[in-house]
C-alpha cells in the first residue's frame, strides 16, 4: 500500500464486508471444521483393526507406556484451544457458546498454516480455579494446549499456573500473551533495522496495560530491550511508582504483579501523567489498546523522536490510521489487518510455533522459543521474502508457506537447545517434518476446493 491517502469511506466499506459475509457464510457451511479420517477403509473389515478387537492391542501398548498415545494416537498433533468466552476479541463477556466461531476460526488457522489439528473446547465456568483443573482434565487427550480469550488479570495466573505444574507435561500458551508477543519482537527488530536504531537503546512507549502488552514487555525484556526504556500507559496514564495503586497494593491484591512491576521497575525518567506525555520523544509506539481511529492523534506521533516507529494493534480499526501516522512523521507503521502494510498478526505465529513445539514433544513453550520464533519472522522477511525488506515490509505475509516452515524449524531447535524436547531429531529432519506436514495441510485444502462435493464454493455477498 502507498503513502497516499486512500479514499475512507471506501476503506471503511471495504472493512465492513467480512462482516456482511460472515452472516451468509458462517450458516452456510455450519462451522469451519471438522473430523475427517486419515487412515484407508478398503472395506469392512478395516474396522477390526481401528476399532474392535484390533484396536486393544494399541491400547495396551499405551497402557504400558503412556508415550506410546504419539505413537498410537493424534495426540502427537493435537491442540485444544480452550476458553471461557471472557473476552472474546473486542466483544467482551460474550460466554463460552458465542466465543465459538473464534475457537473454530482458531483450529482453521492452526490447520491450514500449520498442520496442526486443533478443536475448540470451551469452559461453563469462568472461575479461574476451575478452568486450571478443566485444563489439566484434558491433558491425556492432547499434545498441546491454546489458550484464548480470557479476561484479565485471571489469564495471567491461569497461564502462570498452569506451566509451573511438575504434572503438566504437555505445552500451554496462552496467544494472546506469548502469540502477540512474538510477532511484535519480530516487527520491531526489523523495523529498528530499517530506521539505524539499535532495539536495545531505542525507548519504547506502550499504549494499552492489559494482556498483550503485558506479555510483550516480558519478551522484550527477555530479548534484551531493558525494561527501564520502556514507558506503559494504561486508561489512567503513565504506570510509575507514585500510583496509588502501587502504594495502596491493589494491583498486587488483585493478581496483577505484572503491571506492579512495571510500574516501579520502568519509566526510568520517572514521567506521569497522561499518553501525550509518555510518548514524548520515544523511538517506538506499541498500541494494544481500544480501536481508533483518534485514540492516538497525530500530534502524539508528532511528538515522538525522529524516524519513530508506529505498531498499532488495534481492531478493527487501528489506534490511528497507518497514512495519518506517517503523515505525522512516524517512518515505519504497523497494524493488525491485512489491508494495510506491515500486518502484525498472531496468524504469524502460534501455527508454526506449534509445530516446531509438537514435532519435537516439547513439555513447555519457553519466551525463549517466542523470541526464536520473532528472529525466524524477521529473517526471512529481511534474507528470504516475497519483497526486499523495508519500510512497508518488516514482517513475512500470510502466504509466504517457507516462513512458517522456517519458524517451525528454529523453535524446534531452540527447544531441544534449552532441554524441554524429549525428541531431538536433526535440522534436517526437523525441517523435512515440518515442510511434509505444512504443505500436506495447504495441499489437501485446495484438493477438497477444487471438487465441490467437499468444499462448496462461497457464496457471493454484495
Amino acid at each position: 500500500m502507498s503513502d497516499e491517502k486512500p479514499d475512507i469511506e471506501k476503506l471503511l466499506k471495504k472493512a465492513d464486508k467480512p462482516n456482511r459475509e460472515s452472516m451468509v457464510w458462517h450458516p452456510f457451511y455450519e462451522g469451519k471444521i471438522e473430523v475427517s479420517l486419515k487412515v484407508p477403509v478398503k472395506d469392512f473389515s478395516d474396522f477390526g483393526v481401528w476399532y474392535t478387537p484390533g484396536v486393544a492391542k494399541a491400547c495396551m501398548a499405551i497402557h504400558e507406556n503412556p508415550e506410546e498415545a504419539y505413537r498410537m494416537t493424534n495426540k502427537w498433533n493435537s491442540v485444544a484451544v480452550v476458553s471461557d468466552g471472557s473476552r472474546v476479541l473486542g466483544l467482551g463477556n460474550i460466554g463460552p457458546e458465542a466465543s465459538l466461531p473464534v475457537m473454530e476460526g482458531k483450529g482453521m488457522l492452526f490447520k491450514y498454516l500449520g498442520g496442526v489439528d486443533a478443536f475448540p473446547v470451551v469452559c461453563k465456568s469462568q472461575d479461574p480455579d476451575d478452568i486450571i483443573q478443566f485444563v489439566k482434565w484434558l491433558q491425556p487427550a492432547f499434545g498441546g494446549i491454546n489458550l484464548e480469550d480470557f479476561s484479565q488479570p485471571k489469564c495471567f495466573r491461569i497461564l502462570d499456573e498452569l506451566r509451573a505444574d511438575p504434572d503438566i507435561n504437555i505445552p500451554i500458551w496462552h496467544d494472546d500473551q506469548q502469540g502477540t508477543a512474538s510477532i511484535t519482537l519480530a516487527g520491531i527488530i526489523n523495523a529498528a533495522k530499517i530506521v539505524g536504531k539499535n532495539m536495545k537503546e531505542m525507548t519504547y512507549s506502550m499504549v494499552g496495560a492489559g494482556a498483550a502488552n503485558m506479555a510483550i514487555s516480558r519478551v522484550m525484556i527477555a530479548a534484551g530491550i531493558p525494561i527501564k526504556n520502556i514507558i506503559m500507559i494504561d486508561s489512567k496514564g503513565i504506570l510509575s511508582a507514585d500510583r496509588p495503586e502501587v502504594h495502596d497494593g491493589s494491583w498486587l491484591a488483585s493478581g496483577w504483579d505484572l503491571k506492579h512491576k512495571m510500574a516501579t521497575e520502568s519509566n526510568s525518567e520517572g514521567r506521569s501523567g497522561d499518553m501525550s506525555v509518555g510518548m514524548k520523544d520515544t523511538d517506538c509506539v506499541i498500541a494494544c489498546s481500544k480501536p481508533g481511529p483518534n485514540t492516538i492523534t497525530k500530534a502524539q506521533i508528532s511528538s515522538m523522536s525522529t524516524d519513530s516507529i508506529a505498531l498499532t494493534a488495534a481492531n478493527p480499526v487501528p489506534e490511528i490510521w497507518p497514512w495519518e501516522a506517517k503523515e505525522a512523521g512516524a517512518r515505519v507503521v504497523g497494524t493488525g489487518r491485512s489491508d494495510f502494510d506491515n500486518q502484525i498478526n498472531n496468524s504469524l505465529g502460534f501455527p508454526a510455533i506449534f509445530r516446531g513445539t509438537l514435532d519435537v514433544r516439547a513439555t513447555t513453550i519457553t519466551d525463549g522459543m517466542a523470541i526464536a520464533a520473532a528472529y525466524s519472522l524477521a529473517t526471512f522477511a529481511e534474507t528470504k521474502g516475497i519483497r526486499e525488506m523495508s519500510e512497508t515490509y518488516i514482517v513475512p505475509l500470510m502466504s509466504e508457506t517457507q516462513a512458517f516452515i522456517d519458524e517451525a524449524v528454529d523453535v524446534a531447535l531452540k527447544a531441544i537447545e534449552e532441554g524441554v524436547a524429549r525428541l531431538k531429531p536433526s535440522r534436517a529432519e526437523i525441517e523435512a517434518r515440518a515442510t511434509a506436514i505444512i504443505r500436506r495441510s495447504r495441499d489437501m485444502t485446495d484438493y477438497l476446493m477444487a471438487d465441490e462435493r467437499f468444499i462448496a464454493p462461497a457464496p457471493d455477498v454484495e
